[in-house]
C-alpha cells in the first residue's frame, strides 16, 4: 500500500511538472483530480464543522436560535442556482461582504498600518523610548537609520508639488531606489517560497521515489 501511494504521488507530481513542456492531457488529468479531491475534502470538512458542528448542534443542544439567521442567509445565497430568483442571493452576499469588511478593517488597520507606523517611529540610537542613548546594538542602529532614511526619501519621491531637482531630486532618487529594493525583496521572497516547494518535490522524486538521494 505504501509503494502504491508512493508511485501515485510520483505520477501526480510528474504530471503537474509536465506542464513545463506544454499543456497536455496528463497535466489536465492531474489538475482535475486535484481540484475534485480538494473540493470534496473541503465540502465534507465544512459540512461537519459548520452545518453539523455549529448549526445543528447549536440549535438542538445549545438552543442558540440566532444561528437560524445565518442558516437563512446561507439558503438565500443558494438561490443563485435558480435563475428566476437568483437576485435574492445578492442580499446575503452584500451582508457577508459588509460584515467581513467591518470585522477585518480593525485588524488590518492595526497590523498593516499602526504596527508599521510604530516601527517607523522608533528612536535611532536606543532600543526603545526612554532607554539611554546608544543603548541599541549597532545592527539595530543601522536598521533604524535605513528605515528612517528610506521612509523619508520614499515620501519625498511621491511629493510632486516641487520639481525633483537638486538636493530634493537626489532624495527622490534615493526614495525610488528604496522602493525598488523593497519590491525586489518582496518578489524574491515570493520566488524563494515557490522554490522551497519545488525543492520539496524534487527531494521526493529523487529521494523517496527513485532512492538516488540518501
Amino acid at each position: 500500500m505504501n509503494d502504491f501511494g508512493l508511485w501515485l504521488a510520483a505520477f501526480f507530481t510528474l504530471g503537474i511538472i509536465s506542464f513545463l513542456y506544454r499543456d497536455n492531457a496528463w497535466y489536465k488529468l492531474c489538475e482535475s483530480i486535484f481540484v475534485g479531491i480538494s473540493a470534496g475534502y473541503w465540502f465534507v470538512t465544512l459540512f461537519w464543522d459548520n452545518i453539523h458542528g455549529l448549526f445543528w448542534e447549536g440549535i438542538t443542544e445549545r438552543h442558540d436560535y440566532w444561528l437560524l439567521i445565518g442558516a437563512t442567509l446561507g439558503l438565500m445565497m443558494l438561490l443563485r442556482l435558480i435563475p428566476q430568483i437568483g437576485w435574492i442571493s445578492r442580499w446575503p452576499l452584500s451582508f457577508v461582504v459588509g460584515a467581513t469588511a467591518g470585522l477585518y478593517i480593525i485588524n488590518y488597520f492595526a497590523s498593516n498600518v499602526m504596527v508599521q507606523v510604530e516601527d517607523t517611529l522608533m528612536p535611532l540610537f536606543s532600543a526603545k523610548f526612554g532607554d539611554p542613548l546608544f543603548s541599541a546594538s549597532p545592527y539595530s542602529i543601522v536598521g533604524n537609520i535605513v528605515v528612517a532614511v528610506g521612509t523619508f526619501t520614499g515620501l519625498v519621491y511621491f511629493f510632486f508639488s516641487k520639481e525633483h531637482k537638486g538636493a530634493f531630486g537626489g532624495m527622490a532618487k534615493i526614495g525610488i531606489w528604496t522602493i525598488m529594493i523593497t519590491f525586489g525583496a518582496s518578489f524574491g521572497y515570493t520566488v524563494m517560497s515557490r522554490m522551497s516547494l519545488l525543492i520539496g518535490r524534487m527531494d521526493f522524486i529523487f529521494g523517496d521515489w527513485l532512492g538516488l538521494i540518501r
